[in-house]
């Protein structure tokens, strides 16, 4: 078993609460994705897990073992980290096998493991080089080598692909992927890259100031935010959030901000039965909102009446700033349209697609 269970888990730098009394299964064979703006927390939890910080409360357990006590490098995990972490004197076979004669694992068995994990790496013919003689997407597949061969029970990878451009990073996200799959082996993953998060985790965990915000499958957490924090993180570009009231007439209820005046669904009527007058706030995402007469087969929704401030094409398709009276609109359309500076639209708002969250706590009604 390599699960991980973190129980009532923080951790304090003075009077700094890096991580504040989180719980978090990872199951077995999982690949769980941390992921949060800098400061929230990721990076600090994942040290502790691997033994490079104390918790000041709170277990730690890795499989069957209680580890909080445990010395780092008996707690059968491999780590990654952002800078590769390589020896620049050592070449890449040599890297790879160091940990292993460190534990005093048989020759022949470490150069059996070494040169099968270069193979699936497709770093084979690169063990006679050394780190500097690399570029920096085959340092990173030397890394990865390195922590693979030592056969762990977790991986631990702390944004191992920060350093690399941002088509590499695409190349690499797929890999790792795909390398999770061939071992099977638990890995908790740091990024601050929701893109990352999005397309890599089974699962992931949304941090803020130290806290989990949410955790569920990524597109979970994409479609059903926990809250303004989440939905505003998680996204590229980020959801629309508008300020506005809850307006209740004749058994309805309608949100208006400002030249934005749409009714609620049915759905929603629950939440806002004893909002009348209250201050709420409205989340619709980019590609919710369609030009009127565009929208596709099914979608139902409110036409409100906006001004093009600026467009930036992006190729199939486009990011269109918009101005309903003053409040700003950012759509994601179909790049075949017009969307010239200063021109009139009227969009539709998928009311089936809305959220709301409460302004004092930001949780999704």
């Amino acid at each position: 078993m390599s699960r991980v269970l973190l129980e009532s888990l923080s951790k304090h730098f003075g009077d700094v609460v890096a991580v504040d009394g989180i719980d978090l299964e990872i199951v077995d064979g999982e690949l769980l994705v941390l992921v949060g703006p800098s400061g929230c927390g990721k990076s600090t939890t994942l040290r502790l897990v691997a033994g490079l910080e104390d918790a000041t409360t709170g277990t730690i357990t890795i499989g069957d073992r209680v580890v909080n006590e445990i010395d780092p490098r008996d707690r059968n995990i491999a780590m990654v980290f952002q800078n590769y972490a390589l020896y620049p004197h050592m070449n890449v076979y040599r890297n790879m096998a160091f940990g292993l004669q460190m534990r005093k694992v048989a020759r022949d068995e470490i150069d059996s493991r070494v040169r099968d994990t270069a193979t699936v790496l497709g770093i084979e013919h690169l063990l006679e080089r050394r780190p500097g003689q690399l570029s920096g997407g085959e340092r990173q597949r030397v890394a990865l080598g390195r922590a693979i061969v030592r056969d762990p029970e977790v991986f631990l990878l702390d944004e191992p692909l920060s350093n690399l451009d941002a088509r590499l990073r695409v190349t690499m996200r797929s890999e790792l992927v795909k390398l999770h799959r061939k071992l099977g082996t638990t890995m908790i993953y740091v990024t601050h890259d929701q893109v990352e998060a999005m397309t890599m985790g089974d699962r992931i965990v949304v941090m803020h100031q130290g806290v989990i915000q949410q955790a569920g499958a990524p597109l979970a957490v994409y479609e059903a935010p926990a809250n303004r924090f989440v939905a505003e993180f998680i996204g590229s570009p980020p959801m629309n959030i508008l300020r506005g009231r809850i307006e209740l007439a004749g058994g309805r209820s309608t949100f208006q901000a400002g030249a934005v005046e749409l009714p609620l669904p049915e759905r929603l009527a629950g939440a806002c039965r004893d909002r009348n007058g209250t201050e709420i706030d409205l989340g619709i995402r980019p590609e919710d909102l369609h030009v009127a007469g565009t929208e596709p087969r099914g979608v139902e929704g409110a036409v409100v009446g906006c001004t093009i401030s600026v467009a930036q094409l992006l190729g199939a398709e486009s990011l269109v700033e918009l101005e309903a009276g003053e409040t700003g609109l950012l759509a994601r359309l179909d790049s075949r349209g017009d969307y010239a500076t200063g021109a009139k639209l009227e969009m539709t708002f998928d009311l089936d697609r809305v959220h709301l969250f409460d302004v004092p706590t930001g949780e999704r009604l």
